[in-house]
């Protein structure tokens, strides 16, 4: 018989941590290995070397990381809006509960990696002027001594070799041995160019290979190769690849060849192409000079005829030379003549105005002048010497000492030391300052009496 009352079950309460554990495990083990398509955005390179971004489509949306060991490999820097497939595996990150795509590889679609890599660094090498037309240096014309870096073993020098001696057998070439495909190619053609320019003494340095793919040209794709160009104090010309291939090299440099073989003929013109400009500037020079003498002996001819009999002609000069000699002496002894008239009128005008007679008159009328200031200054100190000694009398005449003088004083209340001039304004036992003539007295008042009070 079943029981009556069944066992309640109590759920498992899990903790976060507990929680978050299994959502990782079981995604990371359902999703071990994934391909996934999208579009990138919010990507950002802090210094750590990580990318992050988000991968998204028209209705959802997912994190990603690539960490640095992974990004080195990336031939291209990924952009926002840069439609991508990736190859990754689903993670969990406990710290934020999010679940992300950790990537081992991204390429963008519809265009290689090489491909954008090289059009994201054409486009950064170009908005810094190194490609600019106006900063490159021109080859020089014959030039005598050449350095090529390239690999000694390749077709491009040997085709390149082979046209050099048939057109100028004589220009010395130097071969600077370096790899040309690989890792380290790159390095060791900036180490070389380095080197040319601090320790040999050529005019030109050729940098060339034959042609490949993409991927076999890709050390003339590197932007170190780029500025070690532009830094070269001597002219580079570029012949990588074929004609339809372009690397940054060809732009950067200072001339580019479609192929090695016409790297040799732009820098040297065929030998008998010269002697044979030579030989056509000689004849032109030959036919230009006989022209010029048979016309200089025509010009010397008509000139001949119309030279006439020296004696003659000197004869008829002398002639004329005494004449104007005659006319020349006449012409002077009249404005010699009329000279010194007018310097005679000019002389009697000037005596006439002597300075002299000028300055005794000004003299005269400064002593007149200096006499009348002088009788004029004495009566106004007169007057005023006069006007001084009124004023000194009138000012002793009010001078209170002076009234003291004559027997008067002058009394003053203490202690406001007021000047009394009647009685009401003391009382009897008030203390007083009495001033004289030659000083003073302290009194106190004794007794009132009557204004009308007389000596």
């Amino acid at each position: 018989m079943p029981p009556l009352v069944q066992e309640v079950q109590t759920p498992k309460i899990y903790t976060v941590r507990e929680l978050t554990g299994e959502i990782k495990d079981l995604l990371e083990n359902r999703f071990e290995f994934v391909w996934v398509e999208g579009e990138i955005s919010n990507f950002s390179a802090p210094s750590s070397g990580h990318y992050y971004m988000v991968l998204k489509d028209g209705k959802a949306q997912i994190r990603a990381v690539m960490f640095r060991v992974q990004a080195r490999r990336l031939r291209f820097m990924p952009e926002n809006g840069m439609h991508v497939l990736v190859q990754g595996r689903v993670g969990v990150y406990p710290p934020r509960g999010e679940y992300q795509i950790i990537l081992d590889y991204l390429e963008p679609m519809g265009v290689g990696a090489l491909a954008l890599a090289f059009e994201q660094l054409k486009k950064k090498l170009a908005s810094q002027g190194v490609f600019d037309e106006d900063i490159k240096k021109p080859l020089p014309f014959l030039p005598q001594r050449v350095a090529v870096v390239t690999s000694p073993t390749g077709a491009a020098i040997r085709d390149f070799l082979k046209i050099i001696r048939r057109r100028f057998a004589n220009i010395e070439v130097t071969i600077v041995p370096v790899r040309v495909q690989g890792d380290e190619a790159a390095g060791e053609i900036v180490e070389a160019l380095e080197r040319i320019n601090r320790e040999m003494d050529v005019d030109v340095i050729v940098l060339t290979r034959g042609g490949g793919s993409l991927e076999d040209l890709w050390a003339f794709n590197q932007e170190e190769l780029a500025m070690a160009i532009r830094k070269s104090d001597i002219p580079v010309l570029s012949a990588v690849g074929h004609e339809i291939d372009l690397t940054i090299a060809d732009l950067a440099a200072d001339v580019r060849a479609p192929t090695p073989s016409a790297a040799a003929e732009i820098l040297v013109a065929e030998k008998e192409i010269l002697v044979e400009q030579l030989d056509d500037l000689k004849t032109r020079l030959l036919k230009a000079f006989k022209h010029r003498v048979e016309r200089e002996f025509r010009d010397l001819n008509h000139l001949k005829s119309r030279l006439k009999d020296p004696g003659k002609q000197l004869g008829e000069n002398w002639m004329r030379l005494d004449d104007s000699r005659s006319r020349l002496i006449r012409l002077i002894q009249r404005m010699v003549e009329d000279r010194r008239k007018r310097l005679d009128a000019e002389y009697h005008a000037l005596l006439a105005s002597s300075p002299e007679k000028r300055a005794d008159a000004a003299r005269q009328q400064l002593d007149f002048q200096r006499t009348s200031l002088m009788r004029a200054v004495s009566a106004w100190l007169r007057e005023k010497h006069t006007a001084l000694s009124t004023l000194e009398k009138r000012m002793m005449d009010l001078n209170p000492m002076s009234i003291l003088e004559r027997g008067y004083s002058i009394t003053l209340k203490l202690p406001e030391k007021q000047v009394l001039k009647d009685i009401s304004r003391v009382e009897k036992g008030n203390p007083v300052r009495i001033l004289l003539a030659r000083g003073a007295l302290r009194c106190r008042v004794e007794e009132l009496e009557d204004p009308d009070f007389s000596l």
